[in-house]
């Protein structure tokens, strides 16, 4: 089972950024999509970004797109999430996750392969 451990959140004004790392145990990182969602108070965990193996193929939820950019480096085994424009209803509690996913679509919560992580905290006050 890879572990997944996820950083970088906390508290930011409207229009401010923050990038987020997760960091993924194990050997199998760069054969695997990565994907990040978020889970806000009282709401379902949904998909924010998505990034395909090599990093050629990244899908974005529309209420992100143009503000978040998903990258990763796949000798470090790390996934990043830049944050732009934030917005107060970005608040919640980020997750990141390998993705059963190729490229094709938005994936979703019934893609990822590993039991969730602690997640990270962003607050983004108005």
């Amino acid at each position: 089972q890879v572990q997944l451990v996820e950083s970088g959140g906390g508290l930011v004004q409207a229009g401010g950024s923050l990038r987020l790392s997760c960091t993924a145990s194990g050997r199998s990182f760069s054969i695997y999509g990565m994907g990040w969602f978020r889970q806000a108070p009282g709401k379902e965990r949904e998909f924010v970004a998505a990034i395909s193996q090599k990093g050629a193929s990244t899908r974005y939820a529309d209420s992100v797109k143009g503000r978040f950019t998903i990258s990763r480096d796949n000798a470090k085994n790390t996934v990043y999430l830049q944050m732009n424009s934030l917005k107060p209803e970005d608040t919640a509690v980020y997750f990141c996750n390998r993705l059963s996913w190729y490229g094709s679509g938005n994936p979703n919560v019934g893609n990822v392969l590993d039991a969730w992580g602690q997640g990270t905290l962003v607050t983004v006050s108005s």
